[in-house]
């Protein structure tokens, strides 16, 4: 059986990893009739929101506690992922993976990479096993493979110029379908970033999924 390895950011989309893409995630996973383990970095979050209100909370949060949330419990720390257990990565979006992994939401095209995701990412991207990076998580592709390598958010302009800014080709891309960078084997998906509901969303990951299953 394949195993997938599921880098999660929190738990939230204002602060974490967005709830609905993780378990769309997951469930297309095992869909596939692959395994997945969760794992997250051991950090603070950059900040926790009121999800009911959109208001900064005076409290912090751990991103491998709060994504313990989605996982039920079943999650390792970041730092012990070995890529020589896994056959594939996938990094569902929300806010958290452009706050939490990386500093894009902060800095755009000068942001910087949490240390702990780059290596596992990058891990990845030198042993050629497939990746798929979902709704904002493509930011990092940029910080992870070669100049030029295919990413997409959708279609936000601004957006997708500071990831082309990074190093990325950006491709603009419907709600409902995938970008494939062949030689990279790394696949993107716009998800939430243009998304209006569930069913919306679910459309590309289960695409993203399926060739990132395939092409392991």
């Amino acid at each position: 059986m394949k195993k997938v390895a599921v880098i999660l950011s929190g738990s939230g989309v204002f602060d974490g990893a967005e709830i609905h893409e993780a378990v769309l995630t997951l469930l297309n996973i095992e869909l596939q009739g692959a395994h997945y383990q969760c794992f997250a970095p051991n950090i603070d979050q950059l900040h926790v929101i009121n999800h009911l209100t959109g208001e900064e909370m005076p409290e912090h949060r751990n991103v491998l506690i709060e994504a313990a949330r989605i996982a039920r419990g079943d999650i390792k720390d970041l730092v012990e992922l070995d890529v020589n257990e896994f056959d594939a990565l996938a990094l569902p979006g929300g806010f958290g993976a452009a706050k939490n992994l990386c500093n894009f939401a902060l800095k755009g095209a000068d942001c910087e990479i949490n240390a702990d995701v780059a290596n596992a990412c990058r891990a990845f991207a030198n042993a050629q096993k497939p990746a798929a990076y979902i709704c904002i998580a493509p930011a990092l592709i940029p910080q992870i493979y070669p100049k030029g390598t295919l990413a997409t958010i959708g279609n936000d302009i601004d957006t997708a110029f500071a990831v082309n800014a990074l190093g990325a080709t950006h491709k603009s891309c419907d709600v409902g379908d995938i970008v494939v960078d062949e030689q990279a084997k790394v696949i993107s998906t716009p998800a939430y970033m243009l998304a209006t509901n569930i069913r919306e969303a679910a459309r590309g990951i289960e695409k993203a999924i399926a060739r990132l299953i395939k092409m392991s």
